[in-house]
Formats: C-alpha cells, structure tokens, sequence
C-alpha cells in the first residue's frame, strides 16, 4: 500500500495528538507526516530493535507517554513489526487500540475473484529452514490461500507452486496496490508463472492462491 490518500481521517487525527510515532522506517514516514502537516516527533521501530527497545516502551507508556505506531506500507503487526509491543503494552495493563487502515491483503484477496468467504493468510513463507514442508502442506490446503511475497522471490515461487499445486491451479499476483503502477495477474498458475517471467518484477507482493 503506498498512497496517500488512503489515510483515514481518524489517522491523522491520532498521529497529530500521540506524543510520539514509531515508525519502520522514520525517512518513509516522514512523508506521510508531511503530508499531512504531522509534526509528532518519530522514533525507528522495526525487527532488528523491537525486543532491544519494548521494555522501555512500556515503562513510557505506562508514564503516561502516548505512543502510535505506524509501518510502511501496511498494518502494524501484520507481517511488519508490531505485535511485540501489543502484546507487553497489554500485559502490563496499557490500553491498546487498532485503527482501521491499510492492509495490502485484504484487496489482494477481493481483487483476486477466488473465494474469499474462508481464507489463511500465510504471510511471508519461510525462505530457507522449513519452506519445502509449509510448501507441501499447501497442498491439502482447501481454503483461499493468502501469501506476501518480496519481488525477488516472486518467480521462484510461483514456480515452487506449480510443483507443488500442479499448474493448472488459479492464482492472482497483486502488486503495488493502490500506487501508480499498480498490477494485478490473474489465471492458472502456469499462466501468471510465464507473464511475470518476461518483466522485471518491482513492488509489494501478493500472491492469492485457490484452494485444493
């Protein structure tokens, strides 16, 4: 998700009042700020300082500081950091509440035309360590299957599906949702395999497979 006019009303509105931002990356959220005339100072929040950082977090919030946080181009805790400080923040009594906003799979799965009524977001797979089996237990897998994806690995792994899932099973590939050049390739996997194999692949990824 990367535009900006996705913002909600309410967003601004928290982002304007916290006493502080936590942000993914703070040079990408500055944008946003600005956007917007958001001067609410900002802190780096991410997965390399998330468990260095949590508990101090805490003991601000439980001062009294309000803290919001933000990620790049989705939903905090939704394959992006977040659920770390949502958890402790709530074990040490401090309210907590989620706004409604961005979330790159939840268009993915409407744009795709599978069935959405029953679904399992996978997130990102595992890249090396346990990727073959979480690719097998696709296989008897009966609900729409919701997969992120980075543009690097796209090819290699629609390709891992096609050996897994047969090619004839239908995907939709959705990328850079909401921006400029957004895209989104539906058919059989073998078809969607053999498009993005011709182009250079740039953006956010995500990958909506049928069920079995």
């Amino acid at each position: 998700m990367g535009n900006l006019g996705d913002m909600t009303y309410r967003g601004v509105e928290v982002l304007r009042s916290a006493d502080l931002i936590l942000a993914e990356d703070t040079r990408t959220s500055r944008v946003l700020m600005q956007h917007y005339g958001i001067d609410t100072p900002l802190q780096s929040y991410h997965i390399f300082n998330e468990h260095q950082t949590v508990q101090r977090l805490v003991e601000r919030l439980l001062g009294g500081t309000s803290i919001a946080v933000v990620t790049d181009a989705g939903t905090p805790g939704i394959s992006d950091p977040g659920f770390l400080l949502v958890r402790e923040a709530v074990k040490a009594g401090v309210e907590v509440e989620c706004l409604p906003g961005a979330t790159a799979f939840v268009p993915a799965l409407i744009d795709s035309g599978l069935p959405c009524d029953r679904f399992v977001f996978l997130g990102f797979l595992p890249h090396k360590k346990g990727r073959q089996s979480a690719l097998q237990a696709l296989a008897s897998e009966e609900r729409t299957m919701v997969i992120y994806e980075s543009p690097y690995r796209l090819v290699k792994l629609l390709e891992q599906l096609v050996e897994v899932l047969g090619g004839e099973r239908q995907v939709s590939v959705s990328r850079e949702i909401s921006k400029l050049h957004a895209e989104t390739a539906r058919g059989s996997l073998a078809e969607v395999l053999a498009h993005f194999k011709e182009k250079e692949v740039k953006g956010e990824i995500v990958v909506v497979v049928g069920g079995k």
